[in-house]
């Protein structure tokens, strides 16, 4: 028996309080991870208030988180005590569905999320299969490593899911906690970025990340202008906009990808996808092996989430701070039981 020191929604809604459960034995394949720094992710919130329907009380948020291991599993060979390692939205996958054996873990039906159905990361440990602990590479600073496991490898996934080419103009629509990170990545893969945001205050900070060009998404007329003009846009807000004006931006067979969950409906017409040859489509996080590349890529070119920096003690206000829209970019919940 392991005994957890962590912070709870007890209701829909609820502040978070303190709350202490205690997990079973180890079991052959799991990972016990002493959390160090745990980022807050708008998932989170939506979980905490149960916005998607599948949220169970009480809840103990925390999806990206950073720090080492502290127990294994007897048959967890490939992993050692005193590593540093990172868990994101995903913490088990049955292993041996089409998906898995392809490799894709991350599509797995029967897949298990950090937070949904079990305790997350808002604790002092926490416990996941060993496929989903990911060590962490000694160059990125862990203070600032646990987005990268949600927010980063959600961004970063599309880019080599469909084989987006250092050629190719690219869009992110979103100067946010995903948003920041797409620039990151696309800049150094070698892409001419356009940033979207509705906030003027965002447009020189979408420059110094790596934006090219930055484009006002709430005016038509800067829409209208970059029609035809894009090979990928990826969309990572999650309210509804025009959708008909992104689809005129891209070029033939151009792509808008979706990583942001947007609930209403995405209405579009099938003859300007049709007639252009455009696709829409979205995914969710990477498998494991993609997200050690994206750590490797992070290495090579420097690359870290903007972040700030709460004790966990202070979770309620670093939420209020995250929900006034005040983080730049992500919010880091540091361990202070």
């Amino acid at each position: 028996m392991s005994k957890v020191q962590a912070y709870a929604a007890l209701s829909a809604g609820s502040t978070l309080e303190k709350f202490e459960y205690e997990l079973d034995k180890i079991q052959p394949e799991e990972v016990e991870i002493k959390v160090h720094y745990c980022g807050i992710c708008h998932s989170d919130l939506s979980m905490i208030n149960n916005a998607w329907g599948m949220s169970a009380y009480p809840l103990v948020p925390g999806h990206e988180v950073a720090g080492e291991i502290i127990a294994l599993g007897e048959k967890v060979t490939h992993l050692k005590v005193g590593q540093k390692i990172g868990l994101g939205w995903y913490s088990k996958s049955c292993m041996v569905c089409d998906s898995c054996m392809n490799g894709d873990h991350n599509l797995c039906a029967n897949n298990e999320s950090t937070i949904a159905g079990r305790h997350g990361g808002f604790a002092d440990k926490v416990r996941c299969h060993a496929s989903w602990a990911i060590p962490i590479p000694d160059a990125l600073p862990l203070e600032k490593t646990g987005p990268l496991f949600c927010g980063g490898i959600t961004v970063f996934n599309p880019i080599v899911q469909y084989n987006v080419k250092p050629t190719d103009r690219v869009g992110v629509v979103g100067i946010g906690g995903l948003g920041h990170m797409a620039i990151q990545f696309l800049n150094k893969w070698g892409c001419d970025v356009t940033a979207f945001t509705s906030s003027a205050s965002k447009a020189d900070e979408a420059k110094k990340l790596g934006a090219h060009h930055v484009v006002n998404s709430c005016d038509k007329n800067e829409l209208d202008k970059i029609s035809d003009s894009l090979d990928f846009l990826l969309v990572t807000v999650n309210v509804p906009l025009d959708w008909d004006l992104y689809i005129n931006a891209l070029k033939a067979k151009g792509r808008l990808h979706f990583v942001g969950a947007v609930l209403e409906p995405i209405p579009v017409g099938a003859f300007p996808l049709i007639m252009r040859q455009r696709s829409i489509s979205g995914t969710p996080l990477g498998s494991p092996e993609t997200t050690r590349k994206m750590l490797e890529f992070c290495v090579h070119h420097n690359i870290v989430p903007q972040t700030e920096l709460f004790p966990m003690s202070k979770v309620n206000e670093a939420i209020e701070h995250l929900n006034a829209g005040k983080a730049r970019y992500r919010i880091i919940l540091q361990n202070d039981f």
